[in-house]
């Protein structure tokens, strides 16, 4: 049990600090700043005034406004979050892949019979022209020319 005791207590003296953690994420890129940042936009007006006929300057300084600027940290990820990610990333591209190939499969491609449109509108038109009274009262004349 004694030595137990100090296998452990050895272990735990000679750990990682957090100084220790910190200095290797910072040389992995993270960065400690202030949460927010403050910014005070001054300005300097000048005001004239009139004193025994003569015209005076008076600078003042005003602040005007004030701005919160909130800095966003960094953490870079491990190896496993990373592998993680393009797992993900690929995954979603492989399906968005498939459903295009899925779309473009029954898509039916038909040509155009151009002469059925041709012939249909013809047909159209000697329906109509033969309905119409005109048409039929001109047959009748040709009729009697050529007798």
């Amino acid at each position: 049990m004694g030595k137990l005791f100090i296998l452990l207590t050895s272990l735990f003296l000679y750990s990682c600090s957090a100084h220790y953690h910190v200095v290797k994420a910072m040389k992995k890129g993270y960065r400690c700043g202030q949460d927010s940042d403050t910014i005070r936009i001054t300005s300097i007006d000048s005001i004239p005034y009139v004193l025994n006929d003569s015209i005076y300057w008076e600078r003042i300084v005003v602040q005007k406004d004030t701005i919160v600027r909130y800095k966003s940290y960094k953490v870079p990820q491990t190896r496993f979050q990373t592998r993680i990610l393009y797992r993900y990333k690929t995954k979603l591209v492989k399906a968005d892949v498939l459903k295009v190939k899925y779309k473009n499969k029954y898509i039916t491609k038909y040509k155009t019979r151009w002469f059925l449109v041709i012939l249909a509108f013809v047909l159209g038109l000697l329906v109509k022209l033969t309905i119409s009274e005109t048409f039929r009262s001109r047959l009748k004349l040709l009729s009697k020319l050529f007798k």
